[in-house]
């Protein structure tokens, strides 16, 4: 069997396939913490401004009752939400979190006085009020804060994050309520140039938020270099600084650890795109439904066989999935390692194949792996274990291709757009791709996934798509 077949299908250890039994998950605790902080600060909000309104008789005013209220909670929200009043920080430092909060407020109620001076809304708008609302509100956030606080110390104990610690050759480094394993036990090693070794280590790290690795000296740099693939905040545990990469210096349990790899995207930046997702490919597979039937039967009535075609694919954390796209070639000749690129004029391609292809129509049923979580409409390609740049496999070529995978791969790119598609001949036709990836990732911005979704319209039909 060729180090690339049957990843999907290798046995890993069920310990290994998620976070520790009885652990429940820190991010799903943190995403109910920040919802209780968002509830509670938006019912401060609400009591704030609607009680001096009641008091001082001003209710009745279109900026002093309901409208106030109605107009503070979604400006509240989009200011506390951008200065990062609802993050991980703030639930370990709650006086951060506190200022702020109070930050977001002072901003939102100069909004609503903004435009109450543009509308010319000064009769209805009492300035007594308005003071009373600010005060009164910036007090009940404070208590609310504080009432939320002792909520997250109940519940977390301190701690706020899944870790898992990897011992390769060294003693067990305990920290509390840590999950350590040892490599050898799991007969895991820092291979790169093996794709079944970086889904062993994709499948362990899943679910966690920190993974901390103590090896031998020797093994550090191989350990770094899985860890900057793997879409989590990485750290080794090392005595001294040595050639691996290092973007920051933290601490395990008294030892000093250098942080190697962080997440490409925070949680409320993961929220967003999965948003974005979630809004296009909805409507758009239910649109394209007709298409799809179409697409089914002419594939059917053109060569026997299945219309789906099922391959292997490199996803994020370097995982194994199953990606979906229409068969545009014969059964008997498809090639399910892709280690043969497609030609231009590729006897293996059916007639309406040639057709599916040339549009990338054949590409369609990706928005399928998209409503699964397993792709993103826009992402790194994800690419067939057997692929080849000349004579290479894409990551003997180099090995930093295996940090394109902190993301979830798309359906479009950067590359593609860039004209980046098609067979990849030489190594250099692999190196512009895995630069176009990389500069994605590291200045990835929603607005970009939003220009990257346009731009894939005017190269759907490409001379590289065959």
């Amino acid at each position: 069997m060729s180090a690339y077949q049957d990843v999907a299908e290798m046995d890993v250890p069920t310990t290994t396939r998620s976070a520790p039994v009885g652990n429940e998950s820190r991010q799903s605790i943190r995403v109910l913490l920040y919802s209780e902080l968002l509830i509670t600060d938006w019912f401060a909000l609400i009591v704030g401004t609607i009680v001096p309104g009641v008091l001082l008789g001003t209710f009745h005013m279109r900026y002093s009752g309901f409208g106030a209220a109605l107009a503070l909670l979604p400006l509240f929200a989009i200011f506390g939400l951008n200065n990062g009043a609802y993050t991980i920080e703030v639930l370990r430092r709650p006086h951060e979190g506190v200022r702020r909060a109070l930050m977001a407020l002072t901003l939102a109620m100069l909004s609503i006085l903004l435009v109450a001076f543009f509308l010319k809304a000064g009769d209805t708008l009492s300035r007594l009020t308005f003071i009373a609302q600010a005060c009164l509100s910036a007090i009940l956030l404070v208590a609310g804060r504080a009432v939320v606080q002792r909520h997250v110390r109940s519940l977390t104990k301190g701690r706020l994050v899944n870790e898992l610690v990897i011992t390769d050759g060294v003693d067990t480094v305990h920290g509390a309520q840590t999950l350590v394993v040892d490599a050898a036990r799991l007969k895991l090693r820092p291979d790169a140039l093996d794709p079944k070794m970086l889904h062993r280590f994709g499948t362990l790290t899943k679910g966690f938020d920190r993974v901390v690795v103590h090896c031998d000296p020797e093994r550090r740099a191989a350990w770094a270099l899985l860890l900057k693939g793997a879409d989590v905040d990485g750290e080794i545990l090392i005595e001294q600084f040595n050639e691996i990469g290092a973007i920051g210096i933290s601490d395990f349990n008294g030892f000093d650890t250098v942080l190697v790899s962080r997440r490409a995207l925070s949680l409320r930046q993961r929220a967003k795109k999965r948003v974005l997702d979630l809004a296009v490919a909805v409507p758009v597979l239910i649109g394209l439904i007709p298409v799809f039937a179409i697409v089914a039967l002419a594939i059917k009535l053109d060569t026997p066989g299945p219309v789906l075609f099922k391959q292997d694919r490199v996803g994020r954390a370097n995982r194994m999935f199953k990606v979906l796209k229409f068969r545009s070639m014969r059964v008997e000749e498809s090639d399910s390692s892709g280690a043969r690129s497609t030609e231009r004029s590729d006897s293996r391609i059916t007639r309406v194949g040639r057709f599916i292809r040339k549009t990338s129509v054949d590409e369609l049923p990706q928005l399928i792996n998209v409503l699964l979580g397993e792709m993103s409409l826009v992402g790194p390609r994800p690419h067939a274990l057997g692929s080849l740049a000349g004579t290479d496999l894409f990551w003997e070529v180099d090995q930093t291709y295996w940090h394109r995978h902190r993301l979830k791969p798309g359906i479009t790119g950067l590359a593609q757009i860039r004209g980046y598609r098609g067979a990849t001949h030489e190594r250099l036709d692999l190196t512009n791709r895995l630069q176009a990836d990389l500069e994605y990732i590291e200045g990835w911005q929603i607005w970009r996934d939003v220009n990257i979704l346009v731009g894939t319209f005017k190269v759907l039909v490409h001379r590289n798509a065959y």
